[in-house]
């Protein structure tokens, strides 16, 4: 992954290493900022990238923004112009980018400061990995995933992916790929950074919005694209135990997209492989998200068209 020759920092697109926040600032000190991971997804028929719900994920840059009181939110046509500027400026093609954009609180103080709000954008290219294609294997983390009273995952906030950080380390160092949080009520949670969901039959089966989970956009995308090809849904409790009678399951996120689960704390799900469905449904994501099918248009911004332009404007 070569660096970039740009980024934006306060707005401007500035050369690289010049993409600083100052030491003193808030953001530094206390992990006041709140983010958004997007993708821009590389169609070589289009020549184009595709970003993908950008709409969706600026309408949450907003809630965490006014959730965390900044004095100022950061406007999304801001946000978005200054996306693709970034990503044309940088002169990107050919490989599938992540982006991430941070609103952030600049100025000097404790943990109350609330403002001037800094917008920061980075992009880089990012291939699809292997674990996305052929799986993980994963443990329950002995870390609890912090509760909605707490530290709300509804909020994308720097400060709130510690946790995921403690049980990530612990499963890498346990010799697992990633990790699966229990919330403070001993049911499923989520990983860190990414939706869990299950297979049981028909029924294609995740956690709710109250078992302190993100209100993932891409959980909402895998939801709807589930009922498009006929399974039913269940969005409701999941005992630890009831993992072992799944017969598939994957994870999902925007970094995540959708990927396999193999097994959890060493026991195969189902068969051990990758199963038909999540099979299924991770090819028909990865169909929408590149433009290779006609369905969701809505879903998928072009960076290079006249309609990124004039959805910019």
């Amino acid at each position: 992954m070569s660096t970039p020759k740009y980024a934006v920092i306060d707005g401007e697109i500035v050369a690289w290493d010049n993409a600083t926040v100052h030491v003193a600032s808030a953001a530094f000190k206390f992990g006041t900022t709140v983010f958004e991971g997007l993708r821009a997804y590389w169609n070589a028929n289009d020549e184009d990238f595709y970003l993908f719900r950008m709409a969706e994920h600026m309408d949450r840059l907003d809630f965490s923004q006014r959730f965390m009181r900044f004095d100022s939110a950061i406007p999304a046509d801001l946000v978005a112009r200054k996306t693709l500027e970034l990503i044309q400026a940088n002169g990107f093609k050919g490989t599938n980018l992540h982006i991430m954009t941070s609103c952030y609180v600049a100025g000097m103080g404790g943990p109350g400061a609330c403002g001037p709000v800094g917008l920061a954008i980075t992009a880089l290219e990012r291939p699809r990995s292997e674990n996305v294609l052929n799986g993980v294997n994963v443990q329950v983390s002995s870390w609890m995933r912090i509760p909605d009273n707490a530290m709300p995952m509804r909020v994308k906030c720097n400060a709130n992916y510690n946790n995921g950080r403690l049980a990530t380390v612990q499963a890498t160092v346990d010799g697992y790929d990633t990790a699966l949080f229990l919330n403070s009520r001993g049911k499923i949670s989520e990983g860190p950074g990414m939706c869990f969901f299950m297979v049981r039959g028909n029924q294609v089966i995740t956690p709710h919005t109250s078992s302190d989970i993100l209100e993932s956009i891409t959980r909402d995308t895998a939801l709807q694209l589930a009922r498009e090809a006929g399974y039913e849904i269940v969005e409701r409790d999941i005992d630890r135990s009831e993992l072992a009678a799944a017969d598939e399951a994957f994870f999902c996120g925007t970094a995540w997209e959708v990927t396999p689960i193999l097994s959890i704390d060493r026991l195969p799900v189902g068969k051990g492989g990758i199963g038909p469905i999540t099979k299924k449904l991770q090819q028909t994501y990865f169909d929408v998200c590149e433009g290779k099918t006609e369905s969701h248009p809505e879903w998928r911004l072009p960076v290079y068209s006249d309609r990124a332009a004039k959805a910019a404007e």
